[in-house]
C-alpha cells in the first residue's frame, strides 16, 4: 500500500500529528520502534503542561508552547484524559531570584503568557503552605496545569486509529530511500512505501535524518532526568507544580501533584552517550532528593513508590549551545517530502496540540492536498475508570458488565472489566505493562505484587494464548518460565 503520510515516531509529538491529519482523507501511517505508543520520552517526563514563560522569546517553542497550553483543554476533553489545571510557581530563595523571576515575568508576558503575577512570600505560603519558609516570592502562572503524558499519546493514537490511521509497531527504521516520488522506509524486513515522511523519533531524530540522506543543521544530544514518585498519602502536599529557579541545565527539580493523587519529584538532567539508557542511579535520586527538599523540607522522601528516568531529546546547533536551543522542525531542503519535528524537549507534552497543527500546516504547504473528513471522530472509545465513580455509578456499571464488579488490582481499585477493555481497545494491551499504561493495574504501593497473577490469566485468555507466552513488556521478558497453560 502507498501512504499519503508516514509518521516514524509513536511518542506525543508523533501522536498528535497522527491524530490532526486524520482528520483529513489521507491514508496515514505511524511506524513506533518499540511494541508500543508513548515508549521514549513521553513515557517518562514530568507530566506537566508549561505556560510558556520559560522559552525563549521569538523562537518556535514559545510560541508552539504557548498555542499547545491552551488547546490542550479542548484536546483533553474529546480524548477524556485527565487533566488538572492547577496552575505553577517558581519559587524564589534570595533578591537576585527575585530579579530572575521579573525576568521569567517579562519574556512570559512577551510570549503571550496569561496572567502571570509574582507574588510575595505570604501569599506563596498560603498558596502552599508546605513551601519552603525560606522562599520568599514566586512567579504565579495560573494556566499551567497536568496532565498523564502516556494516557494522553495513548488516547491521540487511539482516535488516529479509529479514524483510519494504520500503525506497525517494532518497526525499527534501517533505510529510507526514495524512488520517482516515493519514500521506501525499511525496517530490514518489511518496507513501507509513502509520498510524505513526518520524523518525528525523538532522541533518534537526527539518526533518522541521516538515514533519510538528509544534511541537517542540528544534532540531538540524550539527556537523562531521573525521579521519584511518592505514594498518594504525599499527593496534598503541593497543589500547584512547584520549581525552584531554573539554570542553564534546565527548570531543576521540581514537586509537583499528578493526576493520579501522587507526587512526582525530579528530574535530573545529565548528558549520557546511550539514547536508550533509562537507569537510575544512587547519585541521580540522590540529587532528586536535596532538590525536593529544597523547595519542600517536609516532604517524605521515604514514601516512594517507583523511581524511573526518561531520556529528552535535547538539540544542539552548529556551535554546540544548548542553552537557547529551539524545536528543530524543519522542511527539508535536499530531500523533498521529508519534514522532520526534532529536538522536541521540555516543553514538548504542551505544545504537543500545536506541534501536530504545524506540522499538517507545513505538510500542506509541502503539496499534501487537504480534504476534511465528513465523518471525523474526534474522541475515542468510551473508558470506565472504576475508581472515579460514586456507588450508584458502579452499581450500576456492574449491572450492565459482572466483570466491573471483580477488583483485581486492590492498590488502584482497576477492575477485570477495565482490563478486558484495555485489551479489546484499538491499539489494544498485548502484555503487562501495555495493561499497566492503559488501566494503572501493578502502580500502586505493592508493585503489582498481587494483581499481576491475575492479569496474565487475562491476558492469556484474552489474547488466546498460553499464560507461558505472556510478557512483561514484549520480547524475551517472559512472566512465566515453566510451561504454565
Amino acid at each position: 500500500m502507498l501512504y499519503d503520510v508516514l509518521i516514524i515516531g509513536a511518542g506525543i509529538t508523533g501522536a498528535m500529528t497522527a491524530r490532526k491529519l486524520a482528520k483529513y482523507q489521507l491514508s496515514v501511517c505511524v511506524a513506533e520502534a518499540a511494541g508500543d505508543v508513548a515508549m521514549g520520552a513521553t513515557k517518562a517526563n514530568s507530566a506537566i503542561v508549561h505556560a510558556g514563560f520559560d522559552a525563549e522569546c521569538g523562537t518556535l517553542k514559545a510560541k508552539l508552547n504557548v498555542q499547545g497550553c491552551a488547546m490542550m483543554k479542548d484536546e483533553i476533553k474529546e480524548l477524556d484524559v485527565p487533566y488538572k489545571n492547577n496552575g505553577s510557581l517558581v519559587c524564589a530563595f534570595s533578591d537576585e531570584e527575585v530579579k530572575h523571576l521579573e525576568k521569567l515575568k517579562a519574556r512570559g508576558d512577551t510570549n503571550g503568557v496569561p496572567d502571570l503575577e509574582i507574588i510575595d512570600g505570604k501569599r506563596l505560603h498560603e498558596m502552599e503552605p508546605n513551601v519552603s519558609p525560606d522562599a520568599i516570592a514566586a512567579l504565579w502562572a495560573p494556566s499551567a496545569g497536568i496532565v498523564c503524558p502516556y494516557e494522553l499519546c495513548i488516547a491521540a493514537c487511539e482516535n488516529a486509529n479509529v479514524n483510519g490511521v494504520d500503525f506497525r509497531f517494532n518497526f525499527r527504521v534501517v533505510s529510507i530511500e526514495k524512488k520517482d516520488g516515493v519514500f521506501f522506509v525499511s525496517d530490514g524486513k518489511d518496507t513501507i512505501e509513502a509520498k510524505y515522511v513526518v520524523n518525528a523519533s525523538g532522541v533518534h531524530s537526527d539518526e533518522i535524518a541521516k538515514i533519510a540522506g538528509d544534511e541537517i543543521d542540528f544534532a540531538v544530544i540524550p539527556r537523562r532526568g531521573e525521579y521519584m514518585l511518592l505514594d498518594r498519602a504525599e499527593g496534598k502536599q503541593a497543589s500547584a507544580t512547584l520549581f525552584a529557579c531554573p539554570s542553564a541545565n534546565g527548570k531543576g527539580i521540581l514537586v509537583s501533584p499528578t493526576v493520579d493523587g501522587n507526587l512526582i519529584l525530579g528530574p535530573t538532567a545529565k548528558a549520557i552517550d546511550d539514547k536508550d539508557d533509562t537507569a537510575t542511579t544512587q547519585a541521580g535520586l540522590d540529587e532528586v532528593i536535596r532538590g525536593a527538599l529544597h523547595l519542600m523540607p517536609k516532604v517524605n522522601t521515604r514514601a516512594v513508590i517507583t523511581q524511573f528516568s526518561g531520556v529528552r531529546p535535547t538539540p544542539v546547533g552548529a556551535d554546540g549551545d544548548i542553552t537557547k536551543s529551539d524545536f528543530c522542525i524543519r522542511i527539508s531542503e535536499k530531500v523533498p517530502g521529508l519534514l522532520h519535528l526534532a529536538g522536541i524537549e521540555s516543553p514538548g507534552l504542551a505544545s504537543s496540540p500545536a506541534v501536530g497543527a504545524y506540522a499538517v500546516e507545513l505538510l500542506e504547504k509541502m503539496g499534501l492536498s487537504l480534504n476534511e473528513k465528513p465523518d471525523y471522530k474526534p474522541g475515542r472509545p468510551e473508558k470506565i475508570r472504576f475508581r472515579e465513580l460514586n456507588a450508584e455509578q458502579r452499581a450500576e456499571v456492574i449491572k450492565k458488565n459482572p466483570l466491573y464488579g471483580k477488583i483485581i488490582c486492590r492498590c488502584e481499585t482497576v477492575t477485570e472489566g477495565e482490563i478486558v477493555d484495555a485489551i479489546r481497545r484499538p491499539l489494544g494491551a498485548r502484555d503487562l505493562d501495555m495493561v499497566k499504561r492503559r488501566t494503572r493495574a501493578g502502580m500502586g504501593r505493592c508493585g503489582s505484587g498481587f494483581c499481576s497473577p491475575r492479569t496474565v490469566e487475562i491476558l492469556a485468555r484474552e489474547l488466546g494464548v498460553s499464560m507461558a507466552e505472556i510478557t512483561k513488556c514484549g520480547g524475551d521478558s517472559v512472566i512465566l518460565n515453566g510451561g504454565a497453560r
